[in-house]
């Protein structure tokens, strides 16, 4: 922001002698206008000294993808986006055969185990028992009567999510790639952490009497922003993040006269 073109100089009126139209070395008072020093860069210095921003949902130093930032008034559009309790998007990879420490493939060892029993059908049941026990509890906590006419208008909207704190909810679960020992899943959620989503692959393996370790987590939507929403680091630029900003006003505005 301090790169970007200021505005210009405040002008004032004053009078400064000049030579009169008489010559003679007679001086008069002549009605100038100058620029307001106080206003110039090198006495106001940046602009900008301050600016206030907020982060949304947080990302741990193992995990990459989408992470919304607010910046000035869109402190507030973020605190009623959390509010909203919108769902995450994230690719999950993990590799079977052996357990570590902290779930991720880069923790100590704890053990290795065969895996070549494991096939995607049975990984894909798995799957299914997940999604099927995270419904009811999705249910249990949006604190909705199902049988009234108003559950099944929000269920149409597909707006039934948990209107208070929750444990994390996975809404929905699939598998993408399948080739062992690696496989990659599809991960719709609530109130998750990324070191939640980690033991949930470490449980998938011992489900599957295996082990299994996360070797990725990237999230690819939160909420009404998506991976094309983002700026890569080469694109951290005031051009880049004012239009970035414009591009995304409308989703906002948008959603929450949905939600709230």
């Amino acid at each position: 922001l301090n790169a970007a073109p200021g505005r210009a100089p405040r002008q004032r009126v004053r009078f400064l002698p000049a030579p009169a139209p008489g010559g003679g070395g007679a001086v008069e008072l002549v009605a100038t206008r100058v620029p307001v020093l106080a206003d110039h860069p090198l006495v106001r210095g940046p602009r900008f000294k301050k600016l206030k921003m907020g982060a949304g949902h947080r990302l741990d130093v193992k995990a990459s993808g989408v992470f919304v930032l607010g910046i000035g008034h869109g402190n507030k559009l973020l605190t009623d986006l959390y509010n909203c309790h919108l769902t995450k998007v994230y690719i999950v990879g993990g590799l079977f055969g052996k357990a570590t420490d902290d779930f991720s493939d880069t923790g100590n060892l704890v053990e290795k185990t065969t895996f070549d029993h494991i096939t995607r059908e049975k990984l894909e049941r798995i799957l299914a028992v997940i999604q099927g026990t995270n419904q009811k509890a999705l249910l249990m906590y949006s604190n909705i009567d199902m049988k009234t006419q108003e559950a099944y208008e929000l269920a149409v909207k597909g707006l039934i999510r948990p209107m208070g704190k929750s444990p994390p909810i996975i809404t929905a679960v699939r598998c993408l790639q399948f080739a062992l020992p690696e496989f990659q899943l599809e991960i719709h959620c609530l109130h998750e952490t990324q070191q939640y989503l980690r033991k949930m692959v470490h449980e998938i393996g011992l489900e599957l009497k295996s082990s299994a370790v996360c070797t990725r987590v990237r999230r690819i939507r939160d909420g009404i922003f998506t991976v094309d929403d983002a700026l890569p680091r080469t694109q951290w630029n005031l051009q880049s993040i004012q239009e970035a900003i414009r591009n995304c006003q409308l989703k906002v505005e948008t959603e929450l006269e949905k939600t709230l």
